[in-house]
């Protein structure tokens, strides 16, 4: 009776091993930094990097990307460089410079947009200073789920077209 109830768990063993494998094959294609890089950091029409605003309830005008997507800082980046790299970049993946420099629209002021050497290669698209990054985690237009997350030795927040950082 042992022998035979061995035979039949341990094909439900390797089953659910298997199962296990295909879901972490799928989380790490859906969150993938490269998509979100190559998707999140150009207009459609100019090919230029844009760099937008809508407002949020809560937080009020805050800047976005080509697509919608929320633009965040990070507070370590006080020295205004670039320090979200390797596992961090992979969650809060940088704006990437797409051509000379970055496009204003909506309330921000072209002014305040500049470009900062990434260590990872290119360049990451600036704020009155502040590098932005997006969030893997915000899906579509309007999540803010990176707001005053505490993630890769630092809090995120957004940034308004003042160049001001909403910390609520």
């Amino acid at each position: 009776m042992r022998k035979s109830s061995a035979f039949l768990v341990l094909p439900l063993i390797a089953l659910a091993a298997a199962g296990c494998g295909s879901s972490s094959k799928k989380k790490s294609t859906t969150s993938a930094p490269a998509v979100t890089k190559s998707t999140a950091t150009t207009s459609p029409s100019t090919g230029a990097t844009k760099v937008s605003s809508t407002t949020i309830a809560g937080l009020g005008t805050v800047l976005v990307n080509a697509q919608g997507k929320t633009l965040y800082t990070f507070e370590p980046d006080k020295a205004k460089k670039v320090t979200c790299t390797g596992g961090c970049a992979a969650t809060f993946p940088p704006l990437i410079l797409s051509g000379t420099k970055a496009v204003a629209a909506g309330a921000v002021k072209a002014s305040l947009l500049g470009a900062d050497p990434n260590p990872s290669g290119g360049k990451v698209v600036t704020y009155a200073g502040w590098p932005l990054y997006t969030y893997v985690a915000d899906s579509y237009p309007g999540l803010v789920a990176g707001q005053a997350d505490s993630f890769g030795g630092g809090l995120w927040y957004v940034i308004s077209p003042s160049g001001a950082v909403i910390k609520k």
